[in-house]
């Protein structure tokens, strides 16, 4: 079973490169319509040998998620909106590597309890999930998620995992989440990071 929260610190060999190579990707206003503030860059950072560490690391088979923004980097500053906040990942597994020089880090990411179901997530298990009073995840997440993504009131954060320049944060992409504080007011001192998702790599069994 992979752990709920991972945090692998110095995970990369030349992390300046890393940022270096994140802030020359473009980050076009036009081409972003997602729903989480900031800018998504216009392709992924090419980290070699990305999935086979992580794979390693929590000592699972996995894959890139295909349709999703795995590796791209977001580039987010004080002031940026969003139409959604604490929301939760399509994936499997999700990660996310701190891009920021140490000088500006600041914030993280933050997890969170929803106020009026108590619930931290949404329940894997199926008698979980109709013990908290849904029937299917959909519903659930219609319910909590979407209906109170952007009202604060609604959620308790429970944790803030700091930002650390080259910390990589893995965790279950079902956990409410949100990013933390946006800050800066150019690439080069604003929030950013990059993006993971990952699927269980297809006819492959871990030894866990």
């Amino acid at each position: 079973m992979l752990p709920s929260i991972a945090i692998f610190d110095d995970f990369l060999r030349e992390p300046m490169r890393a940022r270096t190579d994140a802030l020359r990707l473009g980050y076009d206003p036009k081409r972003n319509h997602g729903n989480y503030a900031g800018l998504m860059s216009d392709k992924p950072l090419a980290i070699q040998g990305l999935v086979e560490s992580v794979s390693s690391r929590v000592g699972a088979p996995l894959e890139a998620a295909a349709g999703t923004a795995h590796a791209h980097c977001r580039l987010t500053c004080k002031g940026d909106k969003g139409r959604s906040g604490v929301h939760v990942d399509p994936c499997y597994y999700s990660g996310i590597l701190f891009l920021n020089a140490p000088w500006h880090s600041k914030g993280g990411t933050d997890f969170y309890t929803h106020r009026r179901t108590g619930l931290d997530g949404v329940p894997k298990n199926p008698i979980d999930l109709l013990a908290a009073g849904y029937n299917h995840p959909d519903a659930l997440i219609e319910d909590v998620v979407n209906k109170d993504t952007l009202r604060p009131e609604k959620w308790h954060r429970t944790l803030r995992i700091p930002m650390k320049f080259n910390r990589l944060v893995l965790f279950s992409p079902w956990l409410f989440h949100n990013a933390g504080p946006a800050f800066g007011n150019s690439p080069e001192d604003g929030r950013l990071v990059c993006l993971m998702f990952f699927n269980r790599k297809a006819g492959e069994v871990s030894a866990s």
